[in-house]
């Protein structure tokens, strides 16, 4: 039996796509910066709502790895798990800003 090695991609035309913006580029939107810092659940809410989610999945490694996988970006459940235990605000505005630019491009 062969061990499975790659998520698949789907959404993306099996394009690899990679974020909108990086980790820590919360100057990119700083609305969306400061909401992550003082309202997460808020913002995690917000990306549920975008993404037709309960309210509650928002700022999950399942979220973010739905999210991925959806858009053909790289990573892996692991490294999504580690963004979010090291650098959770950054990776909950991450998520959104990337959003937000798919959706000003009609991709979302």
């Amino acid at each position: 039996m062969n061990p499975v090695v790659q998520q698949p991609k789907y959404g993306a035309g099996g394009m690899s796509n990679d974020w909108q913006t990086g980790m820590f580029g919360c100057c990119d939107d700083i609305g969306i910066c400061l909401c992550g810092t003082f309202f997460p659940l808020y913002l995690s809410c917000q990306i549920a709502s975008d993404m037709n989610e309960c309210c509650l999945c928002g700022g999950s490694v399942a979220m973010r790895t739905l999210y991925r996988t959806r858009y053909g970006i790289p990573g892996s459940i692991c490294s999504d798990f580690l963004w979010l235990l090291c650098f959770p605000h950054c990776a909950l505005c991450q998520l959104k800003r990337d959003i937000e630019k798919r959706k000003a491009m009609n991709a979302f």
